[in-house]
C-alpha cells in the first residue's frame, strides 16, 4: 500500500506538484481584518501580498487541531500508512499539536501507522523534501526507507535568504529585538538563515546587489555540488530578483534544476514584501 505524504501550507511547494503526487496539505490559518482564512483554500498568497501592499498586517495561526485529527482518523479507518512532514516546531506549535492529535487517534486505532517529522524548516527547503518523499511514495518505496530519507535530508537543508525589512519578522516573533536593531543600522540589508529551526541574522551588507552576492558566497561554502539536486528559490512578490538569482546560480555553479515560487502566506505574513531565498542540500541522501 502506498504511503500517504502529508505536509502543511508552509512548505511553499507549487500546486502542480501537490496535485501530481497527491500530497495532502494542512492549511495554516491566516488572520486578516479579524477574519480567519485557510491558507490556500479561501485566501491565496497573492491576496496576502495585496493586503500587505494596502497597509494591512496579516497574522498567522497554526493548523486547526480538529482538521488534523479528522484527517488522521480518515487514514486510520482506511488502514493507510502516513508521514506528516511539519513546519519547524521552533517557529510554530503545529508540530507538537500534530503529535497530540495522532496520539488521540491511536487511542481509537492502536494500529494506526503514522510518522510525524519536524522538518526544522519551511518554505522550499521542506518543500523539496516533501516532493522527493512523495515521488518515493508514488514509486512504491517502503515507508521506512522514505522516513530514513526525510530524517536525513531535513537535517541537511539550507535556508539562506535576504529581506527588505526586518520589522515584520520582529513583529511576528520570528526575530529577536537585538537582530532587529542590528539589521536597521544604516538601512543595511540582512542576510539570514535557519539555525535549530529558528531564523537567525547571519550577515549585514550594504545593498541588495551585495546581499545576492553574499547568498552565493554562503552557497559556495555550504552547498553539495551534486548537479542533479533541485535548487529552490522563493521570493516575496519579487520574481525579477528571483530570476536574477537563478541566473547567477546557473552561471556560478552550473545547476540546471530549479523550483521557483512565491514565499507562501505563512512566512510571507512575517517578512512582508520584498526578499528572496535559496534552499538547497548541503549533503544529499543516497
Amino acid at each position: 500500500m502506498k504511503t500517504v505524504i502529508i505536509t502543511d501550507s508552509a512548505c511553499d511547494l507549487p500546486a502542480q506538484y501537490i496535485k501530481e503526487y497527491q500530497i495532502e496539505v494542512f492549511p495554516f490559518s491566516i488572520i486578516l481584518n479579524h477574519t480567519n482564512y485557510l491558507d490556500g483554500v479561501d485566501i491565496t498568497t497573492h491576496d496576502l501580498y495585496q493586503a500587505i501592499k494596502e497597509g494591512q498586517t496579516p497574522r498567522t495561526a497554526q493548523v486547526n487541531p480538529l482538521l488534523m485529527k479528522e484527517s488522521f482518523l480518515n487514514h486510520a479507518r482506511k488502514g493507510e500508512s502516513c508521514i506528516y512532514i511539519a513546519f519547524s516546531g521552533a517557529m510554530s506549535g503545529t508540530y507538537q499539536t500534530s503529535l497530540l492529535m495522532a496520539a488521540e487517534v491511536k487511542e481509537l486505532y492502536p494500529d494506526f501507522d503514522i510518522e510525524i517529522i519536524d522538518s526544522k524548516g519551511g518554505s522550499l527547503a521542506s518543500g523539496l523534501v516533501v516532493l522527493k518523499a512523495a515521488q518515493m511514495a508514488q514509486a512504491g518505496k517502503d515507508k521506512a526507507e522514505i522516513v530514513r530519507f526525510i530524517t536525513y535530508q531535513t537535517a541537511h537543508m539550507e535556508h539562506i535568504f535576504t529581506v527588505d525589512s526586518l520589522e515584520a519578522l520582529y513583529r511576528g516573533g520570528r526575530l529577536s529585538r537585538t537582530g532587529l536593531l542590528m539589521g536597521n543600522i544604516l538601512n543595511i540589508k540582512p542576510v539570514l538563515h535557519l539555525e535549530n529551526g529558528r531564523i537567525m541574522l547571519l550577515h549585514l551588507v550594504r545593498s541588495n546587489k551585495r546581499a545576492l552576492e553574499k547568498l552565493l558566497e554562503i552557497m559556495e561554502i555550504r552547498c553539495a555540488k551534486v548537479k542533479s539536486q533541485i535548487i529552490g528559490i522563493a521570493h516575496a512578490n519579487d520574481l525579477e530578483t528571483a530570476l536574477t538569482l537563478k541566473a547567477m546560480i546557473e552561471k556560478r555553479f552550473g545547476f540546471s534544476h530549479f523550483i521557483i515560487n512565491l514565499i507562501g502566506s505563512v512566512l510571507g505574513a512575517h517578512i512582508g514584501i520584498g526578499g528572496v531565498g535559496i534552499f538547497f542540500a548541503n549533503e544529499v541522501y543516497n
